[in-house]
């Protein structure tokens, strides 16, 4: 698909009026629709096209749910052929040929090692709703209640996924450190940072003085999203996985964000060679409509029958259309093209921060991109040696993405980081229109007169 450049903006007074009303008449907890104001009106594959008649190149991409992009033809067939059919949409947990198919597809992209034991439990439709199943399911199973989580993470906007994140305020969760290059919590970085982390793991489990009884499960990301893209090293995956079997501790991988393709292997835990006991999905799996689902160790299934329902866990539009996603990721290969692609865009927009000194870091895996913005002009925090932040260049660069036609998200722990969650399907064009137009908007905010950096000098 060629790429078309953005036409001139020319709001007509509807569409206007269609933001109007949302700012008022909408939560103020919106969040996407703050630094988006755009009404999409139709969308192909990376395309958006606004009510205004521009044209977005759309690399956030639900957050990750649109593995094939919008509307992709496999999945529009799928949810057709559903409707045509006269099927009942709404089921609850009943089985049927759509769920059939659905848990047979799924099942045949996990581990082997896990999906030869598996069983699968249907949530609520949220990632969140999955993550919670998660927690109830481990401590049924171990009669325990604590849990291990890590410092960056995120995990749906609930109450228990909420605490088990990295902005929780009300801990309930023992907090761990996650092994960063960039900004590492113990100032070291690389193997010897990860190896640091993992011993100060076993220290918290194995001290009788610090204050963390075994716990029911840990749960983590094989790539932090919102906490900023920064991937797990498979050697401190391994450990991990040591660190909890050899204590009896489920391991809970949270592959929401990370799951069907999106970091070069169908799942993130791949990478690593590590098997957890629960994988948390959502997102990707439903292709593009509401699911969410454990998969779990059998021997894990200590339920009593209603132990955890959901009124809409039977969405059979979902289950189809993700059926349709996940055979056509495996089928055509598109991880490992996530994982080449991605290679050469990480290496383009390292050669873009030889030019651009606010980019201080850019890191990913596959197609689940960063690049953080910090302020080179400031002295860094706090003894680190990384400068500090950049939040105020970080919006500049996405509202200068938007008027280029290029949508982005920011993520990180002080929102500094633009994220890159482009669909699986991108060709190499595209991948250039991409860097081209981030490229672009770089140097239009940082050559702005008037920006105050993050530190409230004027450049």
């Amino acid at each position: 698909m060629a790429v078309t450049e953005p036409a001139p903006a020319a709001p007509p007074a509807a569409y206007e009026g269609i933001l109007r009303r949302q700012a008022m008449r909408e939560s103020a907890a919106r969040t996407y629709a703050r630094s988006l104001p755009i009404v999409p009106v139709r969308a192909r594959g990376l395309t958006i096209e606004g009510a205004d008649g521009r044209r977005y190149l759309d690399c956030l991409s639900g957050a990750g749910t649109l593995a094939l992009g919008h509307n992709h033809p496999v999945v529009l067939e799928a949810i057709k052929k559903v409707l045509d059919s006269g099927a009942p949409l709404h089921v609850l947990d009943l089985a049927t040929p759509v769920k059939d198919a659905f848990t047979t597809e799924l099942f045949a992209t996990l581990p082997a090692e896990l999906a030869d034991n598996a069983r699968i439990q249907f949530c609520g439709p949220a990632g969140t709703d999955a993550v919670e199943a998660a927690f109830k399911l481990v401590r049924s199973a171990t009669g325990r209640d604590g849990l291990l989580a890590f410092t960056g993470a995120y995990h749906g906007m609930t109450a228990g996924a909420l605490a088990a994140s990295g902005g929780a305020s009300d801990v309930r969760v023992t907090r761990l450190p996650f092994p960063q290059d960039y900004r590492c919590p113990f100032g070291i970085g690389g193997e010897r940072g990860a190896r640091i982390a993992a011993r100060w793991t076993e220290t918290v489990l194995d001290d009788p003085k610090s204050g963390t009884p075994t716990p029911a499960g840990m749960i983590l990301e094989p790539v932090q999203g919102e906490g900023g893209v920064n991937p797990a090293p498979d050697g401190w995956m391994r450990r991990m996985r040591e660190i909890t079997a050899s204590r009896s501790i489920p391991l809970i991988a949270d592959e929401v964000q990370t799951g069907v393709g999106r970091t070069g292997a169908f799942w993130a835990v791949e990478h690593s060679g590590v098997v957890p006991d629960v994988m948390v999905l959502s997102k990707a799996i439903g292709g593009s409509l509401p699911l969410a689902v454990i998969v779990y160790r059998s021997e894990l299934d200590t339920w009593q029958p209603g132990a955890h329902a959901g009124t809409f866990r039977g969405n059979q539009l979902a289950m189809a259309a993700g059926t349709a996603t996940l055979a056509h990721v495996r089928e055509n290969g598109l991880a490992e093209r996530a994982g080449v692609l991605g290679a050469r865009m990480l290496a383009s927009l390292r050669a873009l921060a030889a030019h651009h000194p606010c980019i201080g870091d850019v890191r990913g895996r596959g197609l689940m991109i960063g690049v953080e913005l910090v302020d080179p002009e400031a002295a860094p925090v706090d003894g680190g040696n990384e400068p500090p932040p950049d939040p105020v260049l970080a919006v500049a660069v996405q509202q200068e993405c938007l008027r280029r036609g290029l949508i982005v998200e920011l993520g990180g722990r002080h929102s500094t980081v633009v994220r890159l969650l482009p669909p699986l399907t991108l060709t190499d064009e595209q991948a250039t229109a991409v860097i081209d137009r981030l490229a672009d908007a770089m140097a239009a905010a940082e050559h702005s007169p008037h920006r105050r950096t993050a530190t409230g000098s004027i450049r």
